[in-house]
């Protein structure tokens, strides 16, 4: 950056910044945008592979949730990092569909590439983009179908598809019947809140042993023998303070010189340690769920008392407790009082070794208990639960249903394909491109599950011209069929979110023509020069490195 001034170059930049401008810069964006994408692309659809992420600490995660991916490889890529907030941000507003939203992100960067080639401006494409992004959410809306929430069925149908491939079809009739039923338990006058939804995950059994409790559950011990291990009629103090002895707040010494010293120094120990039970006692509980520590000397008067304790509650437990039971979290026991204690019940599990807390009259709050064989395939099972119950909750909120198996997708290309004929100027070659971007999403199905992408692409459009908008492909079956009658069906809202998202970041990508950097834009410092005359591997996938080994 620099302008000749009375014939001497001025320097408006330090000597380690750098500097990519024009087609470099939008090759440099596109490029590592695209190779996001075409890193989470072979894990969609239910014949989608899985990826091995490693990190650093050599921590294992096997997964096929695109968010997950993204999230956990090692991306120190501006423009990579841009396409990542695609997928968080479905996965925030949609609950699935991350895969498919950053895959067509890609898609609409490739074949924008192909028009900047023909020298067509990026405004025009930017332009042409986003009309056909507000038109293909406007014949969502018109495809969508209308869902009854109270049509079971169809709900599970919604989360089944949600979950196969993820580890959870063997077992999705079971699994999607508990995921429907824990959507209803927590829907109050059409609204749905999953703040009232708790998973817990157990390792040792088949995922099919999953079950739905009402209330929560507590995978902890009693922390004395001594105690009740269940409670038909419980009061319950939820405790975010520890029952130990207070500890000064600055380092002190005590030079002991007598041992009746010795045993004045315990026993105003063991006398603050009792009154504290004490002060636990007079509140009327008989449970409690501490967050913090309990000393062995409290154990004991607790036992003594008859009051079920349990130690080193995770906060997030403690929290989902203060819902179900409509209570608060008591912080300073001084403050304790009887109004603070909730009523419910306590009972144990003594062959899983857990504790069921369930509320009174009012209380919805509901724990899905996942099982499954080991960590991998239980933690796995939970992305899939997870992304499940955020699907049903966006269907039983928003009421639309489409086909999947890459029907709306075509059913949208063919509709803006006919939509580009009233675009006028280069917008036009831009909705064209948007609706070839949004046949991606078939053809990779396609390719996932083994069948010729073109083939499939070629009977698709066939179907779609006949006037069949639900054909889609039953990658199962390896056939062109209606979708929506095989129970293969995604909420609407996802697939709207995601066009917006994807639409938004490949605009966001396109619109920048010059990059600035204060240092070196590469991981690699020592690289090489990288492709289309970027410094230091900016033009490739320099700027991502680590990505390749995570996988």
């Amino acid at each position: 950056m620099s302008q000749r001034m009375q014939g001497q170059p001025m320097i408006v930049m330090s000597e380690d910044s750098q500097r990519v401008k024009d087609k470099d810069a939008q090759e440099h964006n596109i490029t590592a945008a695209r190779a996001v994408a075409d890193a989470v692309r072979s894990t969609l659809g239910p014949k989608g592979m899985d990826k091995m992420l490693v990190d650093s600490m050599g921590d294992v995660t096997i997964t096929n949730d695109g968010v997950t991916i993204l999230k956990e490889m090692d991306i120190d890529n501006p423009t990579a990092e841009m396409i990542i907030e695609v997928a968080e941000t479905q996965e925030d507003e949609a609950g699935d569909g991350t895969t498919t939203a950053v895959a067509v992100t890609g898609e609409l960067l490739k074949n924008a590439q192909d028009l900047l080639e023909q020298d067509i401006h990026p405004t025009a494409v930017i332009k042409g983009f986003h009309l056909a992004s507000e038109k293909a959410r406007e014949e969502v809306d018109n495809i969508a179908d209308e869902v009854d929430t109270d049509d079971e069925e169809l709900l599970r149908k919604v989360a089944e598809t949600s979950m196969t491939g993820k580890g959870a079809e063997l077992n999705k009739e079971v699994l999607s019947q508990i995921i429907v039923d824990a959507v209803q338990a927590v829907t109050v006058e059409g609204t749905v809140d999953l703040e009232y939804v708790n998973i817990e995950t157990q390792t040792g059994r088949s995922a099919g042993e999953s079950e739905l409790l009402e209330g929560g559950v507590i995978d902890k011990d009693p922390v004395h023998d001594n105690m009740p291990t269940s409670v038909e009629d419980a009061k319950v103090l939820l405790l975010n303070e520890a029952v130990e002895v207070e500890e000064t707040d600055v380092d002190t010494e005590i030079s002991i010189n007598d041992p009746d010293q010795l045993k004045n120094f315990l026993d105003r120990e063991e006398a603050q340690l009792k009154e504290k039970v004490e002060q636990i006692k007079d509140t009327g509980a008989n449970v409690v769920f501490c967050q913090k520590g309990i000393d062995d000397l409290a154990q004991h008067y607790l036992a003594k008392e008859g009051i079920l304790a349990v130690r080193r509650t995770k906060k997030s437990d403690i929290k989902f407790l203060r819902e179900i039971l409509n209570t608060t979290i008591v912080s300073d026991l001084d403050s304790a009082s009887e109004d603070d204690v909730a009523e419910g019940s306590v009972t144990r599990d003594e062959s899983d070794e857990l504790f069921y807390v369930s509320g009174g009259d009012d209380a919805h709050g509901v724990t899905l208990l996942l099982r499954g064989s080991t960590d991998h395939v239980v933690d796995e099972l939970e992305r899939g639960i997870t992304d499940a119950l955020d699907v049903v909750a966006q269907t039983v909120s928003d009421g639309r249903i489409v086909s999947g198996g890459g029907a709306i997708e075509v059913e949208l290309a063919s509709r803006l394909r006919d939509y580009s004929d009233s675009v006028e100027g280069r917008e036009q070659l831009a909705v064209e491109a948007f609706a070839d971007s949004l046949e991606l999403v078939p053809r990779v199905l396609a390719e996932n599950a083994g069948l010729d992408s073109i083939d499939t692409l070629v009977d698709l459009r066939a179907a779609h011209e006949d006037g069949d908008k639900r054909a889609g492909l039953n990658v199962f079956s390896s056939d062109v069929e209606d979708t929506f009658e095989a129970g293969i069906v995604e909420p609407a809202h996802a697939k709207e979110q995601a066009l917006s998202s994807a639409t938004e970041a490949a605009n966001l990508v396109l619109k920048i023509d010059d990059i600035i950097s204060a240092g070196d834009l590469s991981t690699d410092k020592g690289g090489d020069e990288g492709a289309g005359g970027a410094p230091g591997g900016m033009g490739g996938m320099g700027g991502m490195g680590g990505m390749g080994g995570a996988m």
